[in-house]
């Protein structure tokens, strides 16, 4: 499986996954600058991975710092976390890094400076390996929920490209495989950056999973003919009550999904679940450049001056939700909450299988 992100020789080097399925190329970050501008440019995308790079590029920038103790320590850092949850606003996996991060800061603040930017390194190897073992306990859940023989349709990228490897969506499907199901994925394009066009499909093909690519604009006939049994897809932030801010266009799967009586599954790590937000009318849209929508590989489609909206994310309201798939288990949107509580039986809210 290609890497997404590691440290190596205390610099973070991530795949540049804007020159997939082309060129596979990888960026060596030798500055949490660069970790940054990654972020940004989409060079490093999907909400488990952006945490991960986020964790990785303060750990980059710490080295860096000079400082006598700790207070004058985490003044330094903080520059550096302004600059990581700057880079992208709908994701709550960046800031679920920095807070990490700063919590473990403190645990460990009578420790000396120099051991506390060995630490930090430490901690954000940490989140990496996490995540993989988070992302096959989401596999394991959904898993149950995939029949064998099943067309599942997935919208954008939430494969181990976007994550620290294994995928959150993607998971389901390859520990179907492992049990021997025989699935079919149709993945559609993801306009107008084309995350499922140059990654998904790419990373299906490399896993050995049948995949049709499919126009955004084509799932609500297919599921007219009855060719889609169920769909999975991933999360940049999710609110307590089970609204689910992802890649423009899964709202409309979302519906289309109702529509037509088809199970529509968001795959989320705990860490993608921001239980401080109570509703989606609430999370932050990020709208990203013109250019995405009026050209493609650098050629122009559309007329120049056109007035554009390029909204990155939509919200789909928890009613078009049939469930999560979590690390926990799988669990209704109005039981998200419940998850809060130190206390709850999960035992009790989870769902067992289809």
């Amino acid at each position: 499986m290609v890497k997404t992100i590691e440290w190596k020789d205390n610099k973070v080097v991530m795949l540049d996954q804007s020159k997939l399925p082309n060129e596979v190329a990888y960026i060596t970050c030798t500055d949490h600058h660069r970790v940054a501008e990654g972020i940004k440019r989409l060079e490093i995308r999907g909400a488990p991975a952006i945490g991960i790079a986020a964790a990785m590029g303060i750990a980059l920038g710490a080295q860096g710092i000079k400082a006598e103790n700790f207070e004058e320590f985490t003044e330094g850092l903080q520059p550096i976390f302004d600059a990581m949850i700057s880079t992208r606003p709908t994701a709550v996996n960046i800031h679920w890094a920095v807070e990490r991060i700063k919590r473990y800061l403190f645990q460990n603040k009578e420790e000396t400076v120099d051991h506390l930017k060995k630490l930090l390194i430490m901690e954000a190897n940490k989140v990496l390996e996490d995540d993989i073992s988070i992302n096959r306990a989401i596999g394991q859940w959904g898993a149950a929920f995939i029949r064998d023989g099943d067309t599942i349709l997935t919208h954008c990228n939430a494969g181990s490209l976007a994550t620290g490897g294994y995928g959150t969506a993607t998971a389901a499907m390859l520990v179907a495989q492992e049990q021997g199901k025989r699935i079919h994925v149709i993945a559609d394009e993801t306009r107008p950056v084309l995350q499922g066009a140059r990654l998904t499909a790419w990373e299906l093909m490399q896993a050995g999973i049948p995949v049709t690519l499919i126009t955004d604009n084509t799932a609500g006939a297919l599921m007219k003919k009855g060719m889609i049994d169920l769909a999975i897809v991933g999360t940049d932030r999710t609110t307590r009550n089970g609204d689910v801010a992802n890649k423009i266009g899964t709202y409309t799967v979302g519906v289309l999904c109702r529509e037509h009586g088809i199970p529509f599954y968001v795959a989320a790590p705990l860490s993608s679940i921001d239980f401080k937000m109570s509703s989606g009318d609430l999370i932050p849209i990020e709208e990203r450049d013109a250019d995405e929508v009026t050209t493609i590989g650098g050629r122009r489609i559309a007329p120049e001056g056109v007035h554009v909206i390029n909204l990155a994310f939509d919200v789909t309201p928890a009613k078009y939700v049939t469930a999560f798939f979590t690390e926990k288990g799988v669990f209704r949107p109005g039981d998200l909450k419940k998850l809060m509580r130190e206390d709850i039986d999960l035992e009790s809210i989870r769902l067992k299988n289809i």
